[in-house]
């Protein structure tokens, strides 16, 4: 793999603090584990195996839940979303085999009680309530493909939500160092009318990126955070761009970080002014928001995929 340039960095958008306390689960997809752990790297902990292909994690910590996406097989449509305890007790199916079939990245969206995902091989944005019902899909990217999809530029990988503006944003990655990558941003809602597979509010924010997969939102500050597992000098990166810029101009993103190997997973913690990073190498980093003093956390952990952080009360 070829080495990326060095770090471009930004000034912080938060004034620096003392580190808050807090956990960090993240997903060992090659074992099929979820992994509890301080935000230093220490007391590591197995709450879940025998996941299947494990990749988007949440956790409501007020609930007392984990939440996760199975990948699976894709060309069998048995992805599933699962739920456990904090301590691993009460494992259940929410969204079972055959109800989407590559599930990505998840979103926790509190407000309005639902859970969101990205469907890879489905080539769809999807919801449900945090019991499994009511599933929706919000975003047909096939354009008519049968599904297992593998048109890659159609494939919907990463996803976040703006619940006080009412939008959503998903990346659709491209194939393998293409510069196919795209991130989106559409309405909530479906336009009245309009179904997931013609929906005409669904904008383009970045097009021609190396690969984009996780997203995650600063919505106090209005700021859109991914990572990209493409190679250097762009891909294998953590990225930033303001909500508010004009699109129209294609706009080149800031490069926080580099240096990672297939970047994966990326978790906030503002209180701490600090980010969370995984790559498919097995690493996890810790820097602060505007990228600056990365260092690793862990290392040598089989492939990593999503990371979730939250702050203990």
């Amino acid at each position: 793999m070829k080495t990326a340039t060095q770090p471009q960095t930004s000034k912080s958008t938060r004034p620096s603090s003392a580190k808050s306390v807090g956990r960090l689960y993240y997903l060992e997809a090659s074992g099929g584990r979820i992994h509890s752990v301080n935000a230093d790297g220490s007391d590591r902990k197995v709450i879940v195996s025998g996941a299947r292909i494990p990749d988007g994690v949440v956790v409501d910590l007020e609930a007392g839940h984990i939440y996760w996406t199975n990948m699976g097989v894709p060309s069998k449509n048995d992805g599933s979303i699962e739920r456990v305890d904090l301590d691993g007790q009460n494992r259940v199916t929410i969204i079972g085999e055959g109800e989407t079939f590559t599930p990505k990245q998840l979103h926790l969206e509190k407000k309005s009680g639902k859970l969101y995902w990205c469907d890879r091989e489905g080539m769809r944005v999807m919801r449900a309530n945090l019991d499994g019902s009511n599933i929706e899909t919000l975003v047909d990217s096939s354009k008519g493909d049968p599904r297992p999809g593998t048109d890659q530029t159609k494939i919907c990988v990463g996803i976040t939500v703006d619940p006080d503006r009412g939008k959503i944003y998903w990346t659709q990655k491209g194939p393998e160092n293409a510069g196919k990558g795209r991130i989106f941003r559409a309405k909530i809602d479906i336009p009245k009318g309009e179904t997931p597979a013609d929906r005409t509010d669904i904008e383009v924010l970045f097009d021609g990126l190396p690969e984009p997969i996780d997203l995650e939102l600063d919505l106090k500050n209005r700021l859109l955070y991914w990572t990209d597992r493409g190679d250097p000098p762009r891909g294998n990166t953590v990225n930033r761009s303001s909500i508010d810029a004009d699109f129209s101009k294609h706009p080149t993103p800031d490069i926080l970080l580099t240096h990672l190997e297939e970047g994966i997973g990326i978790a906030l913690d503002f209180k701490g002014n600090r980010m969370f990073l995984t790559d498919l190498a097995g690493s996890i980093y810790s820097a602060k928001l505007d990228g600056t003093e990365k260092k690793p956390l862990l290392v040598a952990q089989g492939q990593i995929t999503g990371i979730a952080y939250v702050e203990i009360p």
